[in-house]
């Protein structure tokens, strides 16, 4: 159970609602949201919505050693993972950003890796990966193309709303980039 679980009306006045950066230099992972949900942002915690599949996947893929709840986030960064968004501010749905925005994201993104230089950057939503950095034709898993010296891998978004992936599945691509992550460079 949360330790702080958001009114109806607060997460209805999240719009526009921004959360902070889980952010360090030299990560091993910084994975990238599309966008904070309405609830991530009334929380301030990233992947707060109970229904988001972030930090279950996280656990059964070995990135943690037990199931962390949003409210401890910041114990990523002992392990070497950060979390950042594509797009700052909080939405019902990732659809109702424009792909202005999302390119626009993509330009900061960009500078925030080369800024704190992660070794991987993991992009959580194929379709908006696609879009932001116009590669139509991207698939899960590791891309060849690199962002700031980055490793680019694109995974399944974990959002509830993402029914297309099945949990087996979702886990096994999160488990490729956690042992690719894992190797010494």
């Amino acid at each position: 159970m949360p330790p702080y679980k958001p009114t109806r009306k607060e997460i209805h006045e999240a719009y526009g609602k921004k959360v902070p950066d889980l952010i360090a230099r030299d990560l091993r992972v910084l994975f990238c949201g599309i966008n904070p949900g309405l609830y991530s942002g009334a929380a301030g915690h990233h992947f707060a919505r109970p229904g988001n599949r972030f930090w279950r996947v996280l656990f059964a893929a070995g990135f943690t050693r037990r199931l962390l709840s949003p409210f401890e986030e910041h114990e990523l960064l002992d392990m070497g993972y950060g979390i950042t968004n594509l797009v700052e501010r909080a939405t019902a749905g990732a659809g109702e950003l424009s792909r202005g925005e999302l390119i626009e994201g993509a330009e900061k993104l960009a500078l925030k890796v080369r800024e704190f230089s992660p070794r991987h950057v993991a992009f959580l939503g194929i379709q908006a990966y696609r879009l932001a950095f116009n590669r139509p034709g991207a698939a899960a898993g590791r891309q060849k193309e690199k962002l700031g010296g980055a490793a680019v891998w694109v995974l399944p978004s974990p959002s509830g709303l993402n029914a297309y992936y099945r949990f087996e599945d979702m886990v096994r691509y999160y488990r490729e980039l956690r042992i690719e992550a894992e190797r010494k460079e």
